[in-house]
């Protein structure tokens, strides 16, 4: 009688592994990307910034009272005229505020008693930021010395700015006071946005506003990689349970 002969576990036929599908392949690879860009997108955004909520309504109408801003981290070292920044001194009292930077080291900021209107190293600045134009306050000039700022709200009428502390340095302060650069409204939801750049003192000459970081980049990825997931398992669901359908039927 003959016998029929056995495959032994070192049989290649008994230890090959069945391929994956192109499916599911594909689906591996795109939660994965997904995965990535969700998790990176985040990842930026906590290393480098840090939210901050607006107390008063000195930077309206830009910031209003209430909202919660995107702050970037920042030593104060790259600080630009125009930069809305966060920072703290402790010849104001030492809470953390929000100002606008007008001026900087080695620049004359003053204003007039005529016109009301700004102006840096002796040219006027065109303020559209403004919630008055025109509403200045005292009149003043002074020199900044380097490595400190002159700093203002936006609300010119109700702001206790360098203005308010001409007695101690000038009203400047010292730029390493800066903790970060707001650069986005994040609450409330009907006001989130990216924060407007301004041109404005581009007639004083030198590097104008520090452009955008990663925050718009790093949030869009996760937005993305959030979304792949999402679709990539729903689609995988809708496959799956149409195949079991079929072998039911």
């Amino acid at each position: 009688m003959s016998s029929v002969a056995e495959r032994t576990t070192g049989d290649p036929l008994a230890t090959a592994r069945p391929r994956r599908a192109p499916g599911a392949v594909v689906q591996g690879v795109l939660l994965a990307v997904g995965l990535v860009l969700l998790i990176g997108g985040f990842a930026v955004i906590a290393v480098s910034y840090r939210p901050y909520n607006i107390p008063t309504g000195s930077m309206e109408p830009t910031l209003r009272a209430g909202d919660t801003v995107l702050a970037r981290k920042t030593d104060g070292a790259d600080v630009r005229r125009g930069d809305v920044v966060v920072f703290r001194d402790q010849a104001w009292g030492g809470p953390l505020m929000v100002k606008r930077v007008v001026a900087i080291g080695g620049d004359t900021v003053a204003v007039a008693t005529g016109d009301q209107r700004l102006t840096v190293n002796g040219k006027p600045v065109d303020e559209p930021y403004l919630a008055a134009q025109g509403a200045q306050g005292t009149a003043f000039s002074v020199e900044v010395p380097p490595g400190r700022l002159f700093l203002l709200g936006d609300n010119r009428l109700g702001s206790l700015d360098s203005r308010v502390h001409l007695e101690v340095d000038g009203g400047t302060v010292p730029a390493t006071g800066v903790e970060a650069r707001v650069e986005a409204t994040v609450l409330p939801l009907g006001r989130a946005g990216l924060l407007a750049g301004t041109s404005a003192f581009e007639v004083v000459g030198g590097e104008g506003p520090a452009g955008p970081g990663p925050l718009e980049p790093a949030f869009w990825a996760s937005v993305v990689g959030a979304a792949t997931i999402l679709v990539t398992t729903a689609v995988s669901g809708v496959a799956g349970l149409a195949r079991r359908r079929r072998r039911t039927t």
